[in-house]
C-alpha cells in the first residue's frame, strides 16, 4: 500500500503495459526508449522488466538485463503523479528479491552525476559508487556514476 492507501502491485511487464511505458519514457527521459524498443524486451531472454501498478494503473517500471550472475539496470521511472508514494521502492525491492532468488553476484546502473536524489535512493539499497563514465548522457551532456549493489561476490 502507498501512503494514500492504494495497493502497489509489481508484475512482469506485459504487452498491455507498453503504451503507458512509452508515455512514461517520454515524460521522464531526454532520450526515451521507443515503443518498439520496449516491445523487443518482451522477447529478450535476458530482460527482467517489472511494472508497478496502483489499483490497476501503470505507475512506474524498472528494467534490468540479467547476464550470468550480474544485473544491469537499464531504466527505472515513475509517473510524476505517483512519485513519493513508494512505487520506486517497490520496484527496487522486486529486483532485489529477484537477485537473491537467482543467486546474482551484483546489480549495476549508471546515474547522472548531478542526480543527487537518485543517488541517495540507490544508496538506501546498498548501491555504492564504483566508477565513472565521461559524457555518458546526452541532452544535456553529462558524466555518469556507476553504482553497484553486491550480493557477496567480488565487490
Amino acid at each position: 500500500m502507498d501512503e494514500q492507501g492504494q495497493s502497489i502491485t509489481v508484475v512482469e511487464m506485459q504487452p498491455k503495459h507498453i503504451e503507458a511505458l512509452e508515455r512514461l519514457e517520454q515524460e521522464c527521459f531526454s532520450t526515451p526508449w521507443s515503443f518498439d524498443a520496449l516491445v523487443s524486451e518482451l522477447s529478450n531472454p535476458l530482460a527482467v522488466f517489472r511494472v508497478a501498478e496502483l489499483d490497476g494503473e501503470v505507475a512506474g517500471y524498472v528494467g534490468m538485463h540479467h547476464i550470468v550472475d550480474e544485473g544491469y539496470i537499464c531504466n527505472i521511472a515513475v509517473f510524476s503523479q505517483y512519485r513519493r508514494r513508494g512505487v520506486a521502492t517497490s520496484l527496487m525491492q522486486a529486483l532485489d528479491d529477484y537477485a537473491r532468488e537467482n543467486d546474482m553476484a551484483s546489480i549495476s546502473l549508471e546515474v547522472r552525476e548531478s542526480n543527487q536524489i537518485a543517488q541517495q535512493f540507490y544508496e538506501k539499497f546498498d548501491f555504492e559508487v564504483v566508477g565513472h563514465r565521461k559524457h555518458f548522457y546526452a541532452n544535456p551532456t553529462e558524466d555518469a556514476l556507476i553504482m553497484t549493489r553486491s550480493y557477496g561476490g567480488l565487490f
